[in-house]
């Protein structure tokens, strides 16, 4: 039976981050996918979801970050900003429209 060699704490947090590198990517490009310029313009008064969320003085790049905004707060910018009445109503939306394509 073959062991695994130990791995030191500092390769394993290395390898960690790396991996953690990754899942932003892909968080960032599927946020980019679910809110896209044509999403943004048809729903919004805003062309892009960066412009959306800078109205809000928010900034986010991964779902986990918009998780991260005050849902009330999130609500409120949505209600003023697009056709939605909140953010559930706006994500759902977006989810719908991403798979029908």
């Amino acid at each position: 039976m073959r062991r695994n060699k130990p791995i030191s704490f500092d390769d394993l947090l290395k390898e960690l981050q790396e991996k953690k590198g990754v899942n932003d990517e892909t968080e960032q490009a599927e946020l980019g996918r679910l809110f896209n310029d044509s999403f943004m313009a048809k729903h919004s008064s805003c062309k892009t979801m960066q412009e959306f969320l800078e109205k809000g003085n928010f900034q986010a790049w991964t779902r986990e970050d918009l998780d991260l905004i005050p849902k009330e707060l999130l609500n409120r910018l949505v209600a003023r900003e697009t056709q939605f009445e909140d953010w559930q109503a706006m994500l759902d939306t977006a989810n719908a429209e991403l798979n029908r394509v």
